[in-house]
């Protein structure tokens, strides 16, 4: 009798336009949260592996979820053509196709590497794609949810980097280029920003050092959110903010097949092994 209380709350927190979040955000089911696959990425060499692990975790997941959330750098490189999109990734996004045809919703978060992501995974996938960081009420809980690769950056650099990918202009120019090239040239791109995944120095600093922590604070001192969950920095965190938020960060699938989930009541951070 303790989820019809919960449900109604849920149903009078929701308004039209998250008809279908109701609809789909099942009581007694999880939501998992997964981040940094970068699948195909060329600096890799187990790139197959890693996406066949990837979906046993789907696999493993779809009886009991009722949402699953893609928090960016899911490829490596990702451009879509008008008529072209890039090669492989055919067992992943069948399987994902899969999971969306049968009634879970799957939200698939743009990051810093997979951000020319248009309408290809929605039509044809059927999941649904961010672009931006995206503030969401889930099983009675409030959730800031991003990839978080320019929240509270002070790199300037980056910052006029970020903005130029997101030109409409400079994608426009960028699809004139042969795919046979222009795909050559991202991947010399992956190889020099990122020569070793598998030694990335990728540890928590501290609280003061972590634009993500700070960034969190700085939100939840405008606006209570119960999780702040972002990818990007490939570590593993759970952390309070204070006694009422955590900070998630959810790890990568590279070295630490991480994977978050969350019951309602407890948010977990879990590894993955299909041994």
């Amino acid at each position: 009798m303790e989820a019809f209380p919960k449900l109604f709350y849920l149903c009078a927190k929701f308004t039209d336009k998250d008809l279908s979040q109701i609809l789909t955000v099942v009581i007694g089911k999880n939501i998992y949260f997964v981040s940094d696959l970068h699948l195909g990425a060329p600096a890799l060499k187990d790139n197959k592996e890693r996406e066949l692990l990837f979906i046993d975790w789907l696999q493993s997941i779809r009886n009991d979820a009722s949402m699953i959330f893609l928090m960016g750098d899911f490829f490596d490189f990702w451009f879509e053509y008008k008529k072209v999109v890039p090669k492989g990734f055919v067992r992943s996004l069948g399987a994902l196709a899969d999971i969306c045809d049968s009634g879970i919703p799957v939200h698939f978060f743009t990051g810093n590497h997979d951000i020319w992501a248009f309408d290809y995974l929605t039509a044809e996938v059927g999941m649904v794609v961010h672009r931006d960081t995206e503030s969401m009420d889930l099983l009675g809980k409030r959730f800031f949810l991003s990839h978080g690769d320019d929240l509270g950056k002070k790199d300037f650099g980056y910052q006029i980097i970020k903005t130029f990918f997101h030109n409409p202009l400079a994608q426009w120019a960028f699809a004139k280029i042969h795919p046979d090239l222009s795909f050559r040239l991202a991947h010399f791109w992956s190889k020099r920003s990122r020569l070793s995944y598998k030694n990335g120095g990728k540890v928590f600093k501290n609280k003061e050092s972590e634009d993500q922590y700070q960034y969190a604070l700085s939100v939840e001192a405008k606006e209570h959110f119960d999780y702040y969950v972002f990818g990007h920095r490939h570590i593993v965190l759970n952390e309070p903010l204070n006694d009422n938020s955590k900070l998630i960060i959810l790890g990568d699938w590279i070295t630490k097949f991480s994977y978050g989930v969350f019951d309602g009541n407890t948010f977990k951070i879990e590894k993955f092994s299909n041994k």
